[in-house]
């Protein structure tokens, strides 16, 4: 960019704001992250958030139970992400930064819409915008919509907001043994099967040659420090 600024697309996962008692939304951990991002955006980092819904819904899932098809239960997902878009506009406005919540599923009577001149016109301004939605068809996961928006909005990088610090072999919560990477190329993380994103995220990060950051969305974590090189996360680069 010629400003010299950076832009970043912030996958957020929607099971980070569970609530201890398993609520769906937990105010405290909304206003904790919209400081998170205040304080990236303060840094002179333009920001782009896509939120998915795993907290309210997951469509995969409820599609497997056999009573419902797949085409509805993402439809129902997508929706769950509007819901959790909005809720973090809220608090980033609290925090004292402009919020924008834009949907790939039009529902203007509750958000814009998403079209991409006028996302970047909006992150031009210095708003944060909050891309809900997906990327408003079925079949394909918020990872995917992630790295789709992320390549629209000529962003820098993509990081995914996760439970771990970084990309690892295996699930570290299940497998003492998993090992952890500091650096993969697009094609290492497709091979090895990697389950950090889904492939078609990877596939489509490696065909637009988009740098993927992995790191942990838990204290002592935070999205602010991981793009400051102060907190543990693997790279994913060309």
């Amino acid at each position: 960019m010629t400003d010299g600024r950076r832009r970043v697309l912030v996958k957020l996962s929607g099971e980070a704001l569970v609530a201890p008692d398993g609520y769906w939304l937990y105010p405290k951990t909304l206003a904790a992250l919209a400081d998170d991002l205040a304080r990236t955006a303060a840094a002179g980092v333009e920001l782009a958030i896509v939120i998915g819904g795993g907290n309210i819904i997951r469509g995969a899932r409820m599609s497997q139970a056999g009573w419902i098809d797949r085409p509805t239960a993402d439809s129902m997902g997508m929706l769950a992400t509007v819901m959790n878009s909005l809720a973090l506009e809220t608090a980033l406005n609290a925090a004292g930064v402009t919020a924008r919540t834009m949907s790939a599923v039009s529902m203007p009577t509750i958000c814009e819409t998403y079209a991409r001149q006028p996302a970047l016109h909006h992150l031009q301004r210095g708003q944060i915008v909050l891309i809900a939605g997906g990327t408003g068809n079925p079949f394909f996961t918020t990872d995917t919509a992630a790295v789709l928006r992320a390549a629209e909005l000529r962003c820098h990088a993509v990081l995914k907001a996760t439970q771990v610090d970084g990309v690892y072999s295996a699930d570290p919560k299940q497998d003492a043994t998993a090992t952890r990477y500091d650096r993969l190329t697009h094609d290492e993380a497709i091979a090895r099967d990697l389950k950090v994103m889904d492939t078609a995220a990877f596939a489509l990060a490696r065909e637009n040659r988009l740098t993927v950051i992995v790191g942990s969305i838990h204290a002592p974590s935070s999205v602010a420090a991981i793009l400051a090189g102060e907190a543990r996360s693997t790279i994913v680069a060309p």
